[in-house]
């Protein structure tokens, strides 16, 4: 059985096996939320924190020294923390979805302990707001890769345009800030965008997302 109103399904012929599509537009926006709803996302959002936490302790600094010898290149990382906005918004499929998330995370990174402290709240809504406009841009109808893409690609330009230029980098000249800009957006497109989008196919193939959506589409494409 699918949800009321969440994909179309594409009929098969009997006796053949070619599967669904991949994602398949939705019929219409999916508007209100259900408790699994917002019991799921807050449980991506605290594993994400978590994330965020370790990646901030851990792997933060040694990325830092080693694009110390030319700054800019390292908003390649930026993509992380733009994470659970695509993935939650790709999974829930819901507006607000991608903000509570990444506010949540945010949160979660926040309580942890990090060295930007109460800021990370900020960049979060904004981040946030970036992937929820990337998905109202198709009406919450579309969730393929290329929609997550465009998605961490806002998210990058919102939280680098809106603060980062001016916070973080407010000293840097003008080519450095194109260049702080294009590779947030690289790191948005790829680490949040096309692995965000691979992060959810895997964990509906795994069944812990049948609830949702994506774990319909995989049941489809995978039904003879």
């Amino acid at each position: 059985m699918t949800e009321p109103g969440s994909t179309r399904f594409t009929p098969q012929t009997p006796g053949t096996s070619r599967p669904a599509p991949a994602n398949m537009p939705a019929t219409r926006p999916l508007m209100r939320w259900r408790g699994v709803d917002l019991i799921t996302a807050a449980m991506l959002a605290v594993a994400f924190g978590v994330v965020f936490w370790g990646f901030d302790t851990f792997i933060y600094p040694i990325l830092s020294t080693a694009t110390a010898g030319f700054p800019p290149l390292g908003e390649l990382m930026l993509g992380v923390w733009l994470l659970p906005a695509v993935v939650g918004g790709l999974v829930i499929r819901r507006p607000g979805a991608a903000l509570f998330t990444e506010l949540v995370a945010a949160n979660v990174e926040m309580f942890l302990g990090n060295k930007w402290g109460a800021a990370v709240l900020l960049s979060a809504v904004l981040q946030g707001l970036g992937v929820e406009l990337a998905l109202a841009l198709f009406r919450h109808r579309r969730f393929g890769v290329l929609v997550a893409v465009l998605a961490g690609v806002l998210a990058a330009v919102f939280e680098i345009v809106f603060y980062e230029w001016h916070s973080y980098v407010a000293a840097y000249s003008s080519a450095w800030k194109a260049i702080y800009l294009v590779c947030g957006m690289v790191s948005g497109a790829v680490i949040a965008g096309v692995g965000g989008w691979f992060l959810v196919r895997a964990l509906a193939r795994t069944g812990a997302l049948n609830a949702f959506p994506p774990g319909q589409e995989v049941r489809e494409s995978n039904s003879v």
